[in-house]
């Protein structure tokens, strides 16, 4: 059987060839015979059906991959993400073909939790404030009193969404002393005990939340979750945090209720329309801190994604299902049993 053929998209590469981030290692596909690896370009932001012909699996970054990206040669066992978000991926066209979609929840678990507590501390204590205030010399000193933060004790810490990230949010935050709530439909009884979070109805999180994290996927279900009527039932002292997805937030209608003092202060590192343009009403208010949808880009990050992307790969090429699959059907489907099939046979 010929070797397992990897394709990784053409933006994991500088113009120059060199690597966009070098804690991505590749060298356990690079230093294996029995792997081949291939670089596919995008066409129009669209990861072309041309170029992944043959090729077994798909390492994809940025670019969209729709149905039009399915090579004919029927070969494709997997397209990874480099990440949890997979908004850029059509998912039913892969089920449809047998094509496993993978994430990395192990390599954002982590990065993306700690991103969420440092929006926390950092709007509670109000740091972009006091550091103006700060370089504005003995007058910005005069005007510290004017600014002051929000202790944590006894305050109450909601996530919408105890999956991967929102759970380690709740490990993080433990030794502030905070109590904890989350209103998700598939959460985990027996985790919630665990970590001693009660699980309460999603207008109760809005209502008893001083701080409140999103923590969901995306999907037209929870399209403008936080919306107005939702933040109007939240303290005026409260946060809202969001590095999940932008169009769960509504944003103006955020806007309104920054303005209106509905809540006190938002940490934002994804928006409704990326990039977001300079003149987002948002970034005009002290009370927003913002990142550019990059919050958790660490080295830590990078090249945990990188390890459970190439993991999935090797898994392929030992003839076993990889982990983190979104579309769990799909590794019951005749297509995808008969190819795993194939390489477990030679390996």
């Amino acid at each position: 059987m010929a070797r397992l053929r990897v394709a990784l998209s053409g933006d994991f590469r500088k113009p120059d060839g060199s690597l966009t981030f070098p804690m991505f290692d590749l060298s356990p596909l690079e230093d294996d015979p029995a792997v081949e690896m291939v670089w596919v370009e995008p066409v129009d932001g669209v990861i072309p059906a041309a170029g992944l012909e043959g090729c077994h699996g798909l390492i994809l970054l940025a670019p969209r991959f729709t149905a039009e990206s399915i090579p004919a040669s029927g070969t494709l066992m997997a397209v990874a993400r480099f990440g949890v978000g997979y908004d850029n991926v059509d998912v039913a066209a892969c089920t449809a073909a047998g094509i496993a979609v993978v994430i990395t929840p192990s390599g954002v678990r982590r990065p993306v939790a700690v991103a969420v507590i440092t929006y926390m501390l950092a709007l509670t204590q109000k740091l972009v404030i006091k550091d103006r205030l700060v370089r504005g010399g003995p007058e910005g000193w005069a005007r510290r009193v004017d600014h002051m933060g929000t202790g944590l004790v006894g305050k109450t810490l909601g996530q919408l969404g105890i999956g991967n990230i929102g759970a380690e949010v709740f490990r993080l935050a433990k030794p502030f002393d905070m109590r904890f709530i989350a209103h998700d439909p598939y959460a985990d009884p027996a985790l919630a005990a665990e970590l001693g979070i009660e699980l309460v109805g999603l207008e109760d999180v809005f209502r008893q939340s001083d701080v409140l994290s999103v923590s969901v996927p995306l999907s037209e279900a929870t399209r403008h979750l936080v919306n107005a009527e939702r933040l109007a039932l939240m303290k005026p002292s409260a946060i809202l945090i969001n590095t999940a997805r932008g169009p769960l937030v509504d944003q103006k209608a955020l806007y309104a209720a920054l303005i209106d003092g509905t809540i006190a202060g938002a940490g934002l590192d994804v928006y409704e329309i990326e990039p977001a343009p300079a003149d987002e009403p948002l970034f005009g208010l002290d009370t927003v801190i913002g990142a550019p949808h990059a919050l958790c880009w660490t080295d830590e990050c990078f090249a945990g994604n990188g390890a459970a992307d190439v993991a999935a790969m090797k898994a392929i090429a030992a003839g076993r299902a990889p982990e983190g699959v979104v579309n769990r059907d799909v590794l019951q489907s005749a297509p995808f049993r008969e190819r795993l099939a194939a390489f477990a046979e030679r390996a």
